[in-house]
C-alpha cells in the first residue's frame, strides 16, 4: 500500500502526466510516469468530494519555448531525489483530477511513496507567478484526467 501524502502546492510527485497533444490523439493515459508538481489543490466544499489538483510536468526535454518553463537547479534535483540530468518545470500544460486519481505511481528508488518532497518555496513561487502570466495571456492547456 502505498503512504499518500497530503496534495498541498509546491509537492512533486510521480505521475503518469498525458500531454494535451497526446490527449487530442485520443489517448487516455500518459506515456511516461515523471516526476510532477501540484501547483493547486482544491478542497472538496462539501463532505466527501475529492480535493482537485493541478499538476505540472517536469522533463528533461528542453522547453520549445524558453518563457512558459522554469528550470529545476540542479541544488533542487539533489534535494528531492531526481536523477542528475538537466529539467524543467513546464508551466503551461496542466493535468487536473481528483486526489489521488488513477495516475499516482510509485517511485522506484523510493518504496512506498509516490512524492519526492517539496520545492523550495522561492521556486515554487517563480513557477506560481509565470503560470499567473501565461494564463492572463490564456496560453495554459487543462486536461481533465477525470473520465
Amino acid at each position: 500500500r502505498l503512504g499518500l501524502p497530503e496534495p498541498q502546492p509546491g509537492l512533486v510527485i510521480s505521475y503518469s502526466f498525458l500531454w494535451s497533444e497526446e490527449a487530442e490523439q485520443g489517448r487516455v493515459e500518459g506515456s511516461k510516469d515523471r516526476p510532477c508538481a501540484i501547483v493547486v489543490a482544491l478542497d472538496g466544499s462539501e463532505p466527501g468530494k475529492p480535493t482537485q489538483v493541478a499538476v505540472v510536468p517536469i522533463t528533461h526535454s528542453p522547453p520549445r519555448d524558453p518563457a512558459v518553463a522554469i528550470e529545476i537547479p540542479r541544488r533542487v534535483r539533489e534535494y528531492l531525489g531526481l536523477d542528475n540530468e538537466r529539467s524543467w518545470a513546464i508551466l503551461d500544460e496542466f493535468n487536473v483530477f481528483a486526489w489521488p486519481g488513477y495516475d499516482l505511481r510509485p517511485i522506484r528508488e523510493k518504496p512506498g511513496r509516490v512524492d519526492y518532497g517539496f520545492l523550495p518555496p522561492r521556486l515554487f513561487n517563480e513557477m506560481i507567478e509565470t503560470i499567473r502570466r501565461l494564463d492572463e495571456q490564456e496560453a495554459i492547456a487543462r486536461t481533465s484526467r477525470d473520465f
